[in-house]
C-alpha cells in the first residue's frame, strides 16, 4: 500500500486494534458469572414458590409479607438478578464490540463496587449503629422464627455453629409468639427456647427438640446449665475480630473480579474506539492515491 512521503502510516484493511484475547476473556468471564446468576435465581423463585405455598396454609397474608425482609429465598433472588443484568452487559458488549452496554457493565459494576467499599468503611466507622441493624434484623428474624423454613433453618445453624442463643441473651426468644412467656400464650413451648441452643449431649442419639423447655423462666446461671446463654451478637462480633484475616480474604475474593471486569472492560471500549477512528481515517483517505 502507497504512502505519502513523510505522512502517518495506513494499517491494512485486515488490521485491527481489537484484542481477540482480551475481547473473549471477558466475554468467557462475564459467561461464567451469567451461569451462576441463572442458578441463583432459578434457586429463590423454586425456593419461594414452594415456600409460598406452605404459607398460605400455615400464617396470613401480613405475617408472609414480613418474612420477606428476612427471607434467604428473596435475597438469593435479587443477587441473581442483578448479576445477569450486569453480566448480560458484559456478555453481548464484548461479544458485538458494543461500547454502550460496555460502559454500562463498567459503571454498574464500578458502583457495586464503591457501595460495597463504602458499606464496609461505614460499618467499621459507625460500629455501634451497625450493631444495632443486625441486632434489629436477628430481633425480626427471631419473631418470624416459625413462619419460614429456610430462615429457621439458618438461626439453627447459626446459633449451633456459634454456641448462642438470641440476639442480645436466649431471653429475646420471648419476642417470637411461640416461645412468648406471657400467661395468655398456649403454645407448648411457652417460655422455651429452639433445640439449637441446647448444650449437646454426646451420648444422645436422638435430638430432644424440647430440650429448651421453660428455659426462659431460668436466670444466667440456671440457663447456662441446658442452653448457650449467651446472645449471638457478642458472639458474632467475637468470631469476626478473631477471623481479620479470613475476612479480608473473602472481601479481596469479592473485590478481584470486580476490579478484573471493570479492567478489562476498560481496556476493550478503548480499543474499540482506536479502531473506529481507524475505521473513519481510512475511509477518509481511501481515494487519495498515495495511502
Amino acid at each position: 500500500m502507497a504512502r505519502r512521503p513523510g505522512g502517518p502510516a495506513v494499517y491494512g484493511e485486515e488490521f485491527s486494534f481489537v484484542s481477540p484475547l482480551i475481547k473473549y476473556l471477558l466475554f468467557f468471564f462475564n459467561m461464567l458469572f451469567w451461569v451462576i446468576s441463572m442458578v441463583l435465581v432459578s434457586i429463590g423463585v423454586y425456593a419461594r414458590l414452594m415456600k409460598h405455598a406452605v404459607s398460605r396454609k400455615r400464617i396470613s397474608k401480613a405475617a408472609a409479607f414480613a418474612c420477606l425482609a428476612v427471607d434467604p429465598a428473596i435475597l438469593l433472588f435479587a443477587v441473581g438478578v442483578l448479576m445477569f443484568l450486569l453480566t448480560f452487559c458484559g456478555c453481548i458488549g464484548s461479544l458485538r464490540e458494543n461500547i454502550c452496554l460496555l460502559q454500562t457493565f463498567s459503571l454498574c459494576l464500578t458502583i457495586v463496587f464503591l457501595l460495597q467499599v463504602a458499606a464496609g468503611v461505614l460499618g467499621f466507622i459507625f460500629s455501634d449503629k451497625a450493631r444495632g441493624k443486625v441486632s434489629e434484623f436477628i430481633s425480626d428474624a427471631i419473631v418470624h422464627y416459625r413462619d419460614d423454613l429456610d430462615l429457621q433453618n439458618l438461626i439453627d445453624f447459626g446459633q449451633k455453629e456459634f454456641r448462642c442463643c438470641g440476639g442480645i441473651s436466649y431471653k429475646d426468644w420471648s419476642l417470637n409468639m411461640y416461645f412468648n412467656c406471657s400467661e395468655e400464650n398456649p403454645s407448648r413451648e411457652r417460655c422455651s427456647v429452639p433445640y439449637s441452643c441446647c448444650l449437646p449431649t454426646p451420648s444422645q442419639a436422638v435430638i430432644n427438640t424440647m430440650c429448651g423447655q421453660g428455659v426462659q423462666a431460668f436466670d444466667y446461671l440456671e440457663a447456662s446449665k441446658v442452653i448457650y446463654a449467651n446472645g449471638c451478637i457478642d458472639k458474632l462480633v467475637n468470631w469476626i475480630h478473631s477471623n481479620l484475616f479470613l475476612l479480608g480474604g473473602m472481601a479481596l475474593g469479592l473485590a478481584i473480579p470486580q476490579l478484573l471486569g471493570i479492567l478489562l472492560s476498560q481496556i476493550l471500549v478503548n480499543q474499540i474506539k482506536d479502531q473506529i477512528k481507524l475505521q473513519l481515517y481510512n475511509q477518509q483517505h481511501r481515494a487519495d492515491p498515495w495511502y
